[in-house]
């Protein structure tokens, strides 16, 4: 699955918050490629030095938000989260798209209900100077990652949305910002091209 892009004011949208997302994703793969590190390191210091890292734990704890969070709105946009799609596989048309618009604002309630929630925990985090246990460093930052990481998902599914209800007005138009479903054959076909793309370069 992957969002289709075309020229329409949607897809508009679409190029513009691309380079959004996949900031907020280098940067959670950063912090997983940096804790591989500092995890190495730890090891290292404590078995040949005995002389482990201080506040290791803690920053173990303050990147996990932006590894958890920070790839929500990519991985939308990629159409790589987890659906339900046993029912939207045999729908064509404006059920399709209705199902869609559905479930894109059920999603948009919820994530908009954690960024309210998550904004309120960092501005107390903030004002209180909440720090870690054992380093003492400041929480704040950490908890600002998720209503960040929030809101451009909740974007992420505006667009998609937008995308959605235009088709289910007219389902004959070219897709704009929407997640199209492949079936078996395409999936495949798409993975071969892939693979034979990656032989090529490797050569």
């Amino acid at each position: 699955m992957k969002s289709d892009a075309r020229s329409g004011p949607i897809s508009r949208w679409d190029r513009t918050l691309i380079p959004v997302e996949d900031a907020a994703n280098f940067v959670a793969a950063f912090f997983i490629f940096a804790l591989m590190v500092l995890g190495i390191a730890q090891i290292v210091l404590r078995t040949v030095f005995n002389a482990p890292l201080s506040g290791y734990i803690d920053l173990v704890e303050l990147s996990m938000a932006g590894m958890a969070f920070l790839g929500a709105a990519y991985t939308q946009r990629m159409g790589a989260h987890i659906r339900m799609e046993l029912l939207l596989g045999n729908l064509k048309g404006r059920p399709l798209w209705a199902a869609e618009v559905v479930g894109t604002l059920l999603s948009m309630f919820v994530v908009g209900v954690l960024i309210y929630y998550s904004f309120e925990h960092f501005q107390r985090s903030y004002e209180l100077g909440d720090t870690t246990i054992d380093a003492e460093y400041p929480v704040w930052p950490s908890k600002l990652v998720v209503p960040v990481a929030f809101s451009i998902w909740f974007i992420r599914l505006g667009i998609q949305l937008a995308g959605s209800i235009r088709l289910l007005f007219n389902p004959s138009l070219a897709p704009e910002g929407v997640i199209l479903i492949k079936d078996a054959a395409d999936q495949a076909r798409d993975e071969a091209i892939s693979a034979d793309a990656t032989d090529d370069g490797g050569r």
